[in-house]
């Protein structure tokens, strides 16, 4: 018998014997390795519907829907951020280029056959903010106290983060005696004299 397939029955004999090369699946489940890339999925405390992650997904498998102009009349209006995985091709720049670094991420999950298409996809929603003035679509109310957060005090100078956090019923913080006084003194509770020497400050800063 020729070398060659020596070698070739001493592999066959090799493997009747020894363990399977490959994992138990179907029967055991698979466990991914560690960063690998499956279906994506919105976080609700992470995402704040900013919409940066169907921006730069290439392959267009995540939508922002706004509602129209005709339901503005109800008390509370919703974005909707829809994820189709069907047609997601696992770049991860959605989870790479969210603005939280939270919102949305792509977990380990790989099974995911369906028998209708229509059924591929999840969604999160937000409450919306409109402009007072022109009804014209601004962002998501959480988006906007997000911002107001990374902000810090600079957020005090734009009023419509102002007023959004205000709307949340968030508590001033009291000062403390000697302390510089700062544009937010304007909306805490003051004696007269302060009041004025914290306007003057913001006038002539």
């Amino acid at each position: 018998m020729r070398a060659p397939k020596l070698r070739e029955l001493r592999e066959a004999v090799k493997s009747l014997i020894s363990r399977p090369a490959t994992s138990g699946f179907p029967k055991v489940a698979h466990t991914p390795f560690p960063g690998f890339r499956g279906k994506p999925e919105f976080s609700a405390d992470g995402c704040v519907g900013c919409g940066a992650c169907a921006e730069v997904c290439p392959a267009g498998a995540i939508e922002v829907h706004d509602p129209d102009r005709s339901v503005l009349e109800r008390k509370q209006v919703d974005r909707r951020l829809t994820v189709r995985y069907d047609k997601c091709n696992f770049c991860g720049n959605c989870e790479v280029h969210c603005i939280t670094g939270e919102g949305i991420k792509l977990n380990q999950e790989y099974s995911l056959s369906v028998l209708d298409r229509n059924l591929a996809f999840e969604y999160i929603e937000h409450d919306l903010i409109y402009c007072d003035l022109c009804q014209s679509v601004l962002t998501t109310r959480k988006h906007l106290l997000w911002i107001y957060r990374k902000l810090g005090l600079l957020a005090w100078g734009n009023p419509t983060l102002l007023i959004t956090a205000q709307r949340e019923l968030q508590p001033v913080q009291p000062g403390l005696p000697g302390e510089e006084l700062r544009r937010p003194d304007i909306f805490k509770v003051l004696c007269p004299r302060c009041r004025k020497r914290v306007m003057m400050k913001d006038i002539e800063g």
